[in-house]
């Protein structure tokens, strides 16, 4: 008598279309409700609760509980990648058929963040001008340099250690070239929001960068921000 592999239970988690809806909405790196991930994916909130229970069961998500509300969130930075990494590698989605999710994927495309750090067009060309500003070598992947550890802590602070990777490259699933994850790019990503370089366009993973983003990453780093 044999049993499924584990790669085979995970597969399946993620062979659902509701499913698979509630993980890349939650790579925006925030926790949300079943009732907003319910509405967002537009199923009842009883088959919303029903797929978020086979998700933190099979350690995908994790959850809490406010009062009356129960919040879920990817379970780790690494889970997130691996959301990311299959989305970059899935056959391209098809043209949006309205006005609305038109301009709503644009604006994706243009700028978003990947769990906690940038993405889309922003997040490489930020990745682009980092390498070539010295900060980051690119060989068999990402590594910051001796100067790039310095300049990047001068800018966001002492960046924490664990077993997360300081840096790694992460595929980017519209721009189909790596943007900078790990360590410091949530490290950077944050700042540039707490900073109000970039904010948040509605409830989703775009951001609008601002005008002072545009002029600090400007004169930062030379890039100009879509």
């Amino acid at each position: 008598m044999t049993t499924d592999p584990p790669l085979a239970a995970l597969a399946g988690l993620l062979a659902d279309a509701t499913r698979a809806t509630f993980c890349l909405a939650l790579l925006d790196g925030r926790a949300w409700t079943a009732g907003e991930l319910a509405r967002h994916a537009g199923v009842a909130p009883s088959t919303a609760s029903a797929h978020l229970t086979l998700l933190v069961d099979g350690g995908l998500l994790v959850q809490e509980r406010q009062g009356r509300h129960r919040y879920v969130r990817l379970a780790d930075p690494a889970t997130a990648q691996l959301i990311e990494d299959l989305a970059a590698y899935a056959a391209p989605a098809p043209p949006p058929r309205t006005l609305k999710a038109a301009t709503r994927e644009r604006a994706s495309a243009q700028a978003r963040t990947c769990y906690d750090h940038l993405a889309g067009r922003l997040g490489v060309a930020v990745t682009d001008a980092l390498l070539d500003a010295g900060w980051l070598q690119q060989r068999t992947g990402f590594a910051l340099t001796d100067a790039g550890l310095r300049r990047l802590t001068d800018l966001v602070g002492e960046l924490p250690t664990g077993r997360r990777p300081l840096v790694r490259a992460c595929l980017d699933h519209t721009e189909r070239r790596p943007h900078l994850g790990g360590v410091a790019g949530a490290a950077l990503c944050r700042h540039v929001l707490d900073r109000g370089w970039a904010v948040r366009i509605g409830t989703g993973r775009a951001l609008r960068v601002t005008d002072s983003g545009r002029a600090a990453l400007r004169d930062l780093l030379g890039v100009e921000a879509p």
